[in-house]
């Protein structure tokens, strides 16, 4: 018998995830290979790609999260999948590294579009007390999607004699495949439908209007967005373990590694969640994030790079979905896409400037990312701690279910 939280909704978009992660994971190991391999761009282009890249999501992903609510939420599900696979064309297509720029900000405004809409749609397909594990389960398939992504990378290397450039067309078949899919999903009109109101009084000119959003939200909200400013862009870890020495196929490998523990790891976090207070469980997450950082700037070319890739797949499986999950419980219904657009936009203005930041001083010291990842590293563990020891003000309170 399926369990009640696992809705036909819930099922679809996460097939729709793992199918578009497939081609996005696909392609994104080999961007950092393509960007200053192919088209020989230095190592702050890479960050200054990315981070424009997520700027533009995070834009995207305020303006659809505000739209949607009270509006239909598929279509601009629909639309941001097929946003994602034109951009994996351009990206595919580039001789240029601008034109990489083009494509990755097409890709990443249709993540934008979709994301919040998506996140609300899974929200109101099921209940409040579930949230952690629903999302848990989202996570799970958009990372399985992650783990077939690099092994198809892996599979097109092979068979095209390592061109970069020729692989990289392979993500167009099940980022077009994740579009048709959406038209799987059901919607509920009563599920975005702005509740009925009464008049309201006159306006008063001299009043500031209100945000809908509660004081709890907003708190939650920028201890999140403030601590993603020393997440940059992964690109950036796959070029350290590039630059460590290691070839092609091992980087993909690499990357295999962490989305496998992603993967196996984002149910039970979300499920620990949902009984377990939830900066305690993103606070385990934050301690992955800075072992692995830091661990990345001391190491050589050993083994020890793939432990560490391990160990960071414990920081998306414990912060991704928890984070969605905790943010949805702190707003009613009808406000959810905006307070995910707010949320996820903020994140991704954060990403962009980590990328920057890390890009700019990718070079400096001794070089190959050391001193960005031991400055996260540090700063990373310091927002666990602070993190865990003060949930108490930072929890929020849930809004009546």
């Amino acid at each position: 018998m399926r369990r009640a939280w696992l809705t036909r909704n819930l099922l679809v978009l996460t097939a729709v995830s793992l199918t578009q992660d497939a081609a996005s994971e696909l392609l994104y190991p080999l961007l950092p290979l393509f960007l200053t391999g192919v088209l020989a761009a230095p190592p702050v282009v890479l960050g200054v790609v990315e981070g424009c890249a997520e700027a533009a999501a995070g834009i995207s992903k305020y303006v659809a999260g505000r739209w949607s609510d009270g509006r239909r939420r598929l279509p601009f599900v629909t639309t941001g999948y097929g946003m994602a696979a034109l951009g994996k064309v351009i990206v595919a297509a580039s001789y240029v590294w601008p034109m990489v720029l083009v494509g990755r900000v097409v890709d990443r405004l249709g993540k934008g579009v979709r994301s919040a809409p998506r996140d609300a749609l899974i929200a109101s397909s099921t209940s409040p007390k579930d949230f952690g594990r629903a999302f848990g389960f989202h996570r799970m398939g958009d990372s399985a999607g992650a783990i077939i992504g690099p092994l198809l990378a892996l599979a097109a290397l092979a068979a095209l004699d390592g061109n970069v450039r020729a692989a990289m067309w392979w993500a167009v078949v099940p980022a077009v495949l994740s579009t048709l899919l959406t038209l799987l999903v059901v919607e509920r009109r009563s599920a975005t439908a702005a509740p009925a109101t009464p008049a309201a009084p006159a306006p008063d000119e001299h009043r500031v209007p209100r945000s809908p959003l509660p004081r709890e939200f907003w708190r939650v909200c920028l201890v999140l967005v403030g601590i993603a400013v020393v997440n940059f862009p992964d690109a950036l870890l796959l070029l350290r373990v590039s630059e460590l020495g290691f070839t092609t196929t091992q980087v993909v490998l690499a990357y295999v590694v962490f989305n496998v523990v992603y993967t196996l790891g984002s149910y039970p976090a979300g499920a620990w969640s949902d009984q377990l207070p939830r900066p305690l469980v993103y606070g385990v997450g934050l301690v992955a994030f800075a072992v692995a950082y830091a661990g990345l700037a001391v190491v050589g070319h050993s083994g020890w790079v793939f432990v560490l890739l391990a160990v960071y797949g414990l920081f998306p499986a414990f912060t991704d979905g928890v984070g969605k999950a905790w943010i949805s419980t702190l707003v009613p219904e009808e406000h959810r896409g905006r307070a995910q657009g707010v949320f996820q936009s903020l994140s991704n203005g954060a990403v962009f400037l980590a990328g920057l930041w890390a890009g700019l001083t990718w070079t400096l010291g001794p070089g190959q990312g050391v001193v960005p990842l031991l400055v996260s590293g540090v700063l990373g563990l310091l927002a666990g701690a602070v993190l865990v020891v003060g949930r108490h003000r930072v929890t929020g309170r849930p809004v009546p279910v």
